[in-house]
Order: C-alpha cells, then sequence, then structure tokens
C-alpha cells in the first residue's frame, strides 16, 4: 500500500530490549476508518507494536509514516491526533469529570467543556449525573477503564489503539467498552488498532486479523502455536502428548523447548480417520468453537486435540460437507513438512 493511502506505514521495524529483539516487522499498514486486531501469546510484541506506532516508544530501527509523512517517537503530529488505551487503566487523583477533561483543558478545548465530557461519559455507559463527581478511587475496575476509555473518546482521535481493554474488567463493563470502540469508527470515522485475546471478538467485528508471535507478523494466515518440550518418540521422530493419549509428531526441533509453527492451511479436515501418508499426521479432535468471519464470510473454528487448541478457516460448503458443529469429533491431518519452528 502506499504511504499516502494509509494512516500509518511501518517499514523495516526493530526494536530490542536488553539487545533481545522483541519487534521484527517488515511493512504494516492501517487503512483509514479500518479495525485491526492483533492476536498472540503474552510477549508476542502486541503491546510494543501499539506502543510503537502511537510513537510512545522509539524502535531501534526503521520508518514510521502517518498520513503519509515519517515521523519519529514522541511527534506530537501524531499524539495529538491518536490515542492508547491500555489494559491497565491509569487516572489521576481527582474526580471522573476531571479525568474525562484532562486532555482537553492541556489542548485548550474548553468550548462546551461539560457537554464534551458528559457525551463521552455517556458513550462508555456512566450516567454523568452519577459519576462525574466521584473520585478516582470510588470506581470499580470496569468503570476506571470506561473512564480511562471516555478520557480518549472525548479528544475524538483519527486513531485509537486498545490494549486487551477487555481483559480486566466484568462482563458488562467489557460489553460497553465494545459498543464503545464501534460507534467511534462508525460516528466519527475513528480508526481501531486491538490487541486482544478476545479471538471471537476480533473476528466478529474487524477488517483483518494479524497474527503475532515472537515479535514478528506472520502474514500466511492463522498460526498454530505449540510449545514444547519435545520428547523422541520410542520408534523413531519428534513428539508431544496431547493429554489425551494421542501423540503430536513434529519433524525434528532445533531444541527441546522449541515452538511449532502449523499454518492453519496445512490442516485438513475430515469426519473419518484416514490414513495420513508417510510425512503427515492423524489427530482426533472436538470442534470446540466456531465463529463467522466478518471480512471473508469464512467460518473460523477451534479444535480441541486434548489440551491443545487447533484454529482452522473453513467455507460455508466444506462445514457443510462436515456437518460441523460444536461437540462433534472429527480428524485433522497435516503435513510435518508444512511445520516451521521458531525458538
Amino acid at each position: 500500500m502506499n504511504s499516502t493511502k494509509a494512516v500509518f506505514l511501518l517499514e523495516d521495524i526493530e526494536h530490542c530490549y536488553n539487545r533481545h529483539p522483541s519487534l521484527l516487522v517488515e511493512r504494516m499498514s492501517i487503512s483509514p476508518g479500518s479495525i485491526t486486531g492483533l492476536i498472540g501469546p503474552n510477549g508476542s510484541g502486541k503491546s510494543t507494536l501499539l506502543k510503537v506506532m502511537a510513537c510512545i516508544e522509539k524502535p531501534t530501527s526503521g520508518r514510521i509514516f502517518f498520513r503519509g509523512n515519517p515521523v519519529t517517537a514522541f511527534s506530537m503530529a501524531v499524539r495529538l491526533r491518536t490515542s492508547l488505551l491500555t489494559q491497565d487503566p491509569y487516572l489521576l487523583k481527582r474526580s471522573v469529570f476531571e479525568n474525562v477533561a484532562y486532555g482537553l483543558r492541556i489542548r485548550g478545548d474548553l468550548k462546551k467543556l461539560t457537554r464534551k465530557v458528559n457525551q463521552a461519559l455517556a458513550r462508555v455507559g456512566l450516567p454523568p449525573e452519577l459519576f462525574s463527581k466521584r473520585r478516582w478511587n470510588e470506581l470499580s475496575g470496569g468503570e476506571a477503564q470506561r473512564v480511562a476509555l471516555a478520557a480518549r473518546l472525548v479528544l475524538q482521535p483519527e486513531v485509537l489503539f486498545l490494549d486487551e481493554p477487555t481483559a480486566s474488567v466484568d462482563a458488562a463493563s467489557a460489553q460497553l467498552i465494545k459498543e464503545a470502540s464501534l460507534r467511534a469508527r462508525k460516528e466519527l470515522g475513528t480508526t481501531l488498532v486491538i490487541a486482544s485475546h478476545d479471538w471471537q471478538w476480533l473476528y466478529e467485528i474487524c477488517d483483518r486479523v494479524l497474527h503475532m508471535f515472537d515479535g514478528k507478523i506472520y502474514r500466511t494466515g492463522m498460526e498454530n502455536i505449540i510449545f514444547g518440550p519435545w520428547v523422541q518418540h520410542p520408534h523413531g521422530g519428534w513428539c508431544k502428548a496431547t493429554g489425551d493419549d494421542q501423540l503430536l509428531g513434529v519433524s525434528a526441533p532445533p531444541a527441546q523447548n522449541a515452538v511449532a509453527v502449523i499454518p492453519a492451511k496445512a490442516l485438513r479436515l475430515d469426519s473419518q480417520e484416514r490414513q495420513a501418508g508417510r510425512s503427515g499426521r492423524s489427530l482426533k479432535a472436538t470442534v470446540s468453537r466456531m465463529i463467522l468471519e466478518k471480512s471473508s464470510g469464512d467460518i473460523v473454528s477451534t479444535l480441541m486435540v486434548g489440551n491443545i487448541p487447533f484454529t482452522i478457516k473453513l467455507g460455508w460448503q466444506e462445514v457443510r460437507d462436515l456437518s460441523l458443529h460444536p461437540g462433534k469429533t472429527v480428524y485433522i491431518t497435516y503435513d510435518i513438512n508444512e511445520l516451521k519452528w521458531s525458538r
């Protein structure tokens, strides 16, 4: 994508902590008005990527473009037009009203201040007449996170970065945070970039979902990430016990605790057990979850092989042919030659 057409464009980004690469992004672009989801285990680089894009953390190397213009860390051109909501809200030791109004006061935007603050509180399900005068320490965790979101929405950011926004809140607050975020896109045209473990929500709302692992973005689609340790099978080869008397066979790992990455496209499903072939492996699985992917219309399914989850994307015809539904037993076949390793 041309940098002039993207809200953000990242090129050759590398970021290191204590000389260890924590983020490696060759190229990534964010389209205006889009919703981009980031999925990956803890430590995969999601939070670092959001901070780099929000220009509150300086990458070790690489280039960042905002609206086609090169920017650097702590750029006011970016920070005045974007906002980041973290998992743990930080509120000032003052009233709810003053927390939400703080950003507007800093910018000297005092016109219709009360109206703007009240509208922002209402957007996140906090009636102003009940919450405006409350102190920061009189809020529940979910209420505090919603106040933090209101403090960002009141600024009407062009881009809103959300880092695990619903991970530590109650179910009611999580739903209100989700609704308020989507309303910002619909009513304000805000571009959203969301890092979350709630993959079902992301697949329901995102225009695209990017999978991250070990600081990298996997562009081939969904990856199934399986952690070691790996052991040698008595009859040869390497494997891992799945917890249900099955063995997950792999090619020779580079290290005992290496991480196996199996692309979703490498998986095949069948309603009956079949011979997998010399380089293949077949495993009995149970369908755990199914969700419609908004961007493609495909069905994203989670399959449990013992205690190991696999994710696969299927078209409607495949779902019908397999009579797929939660609880159904199926068989996964994969070619170990398509497996990749990451240390």
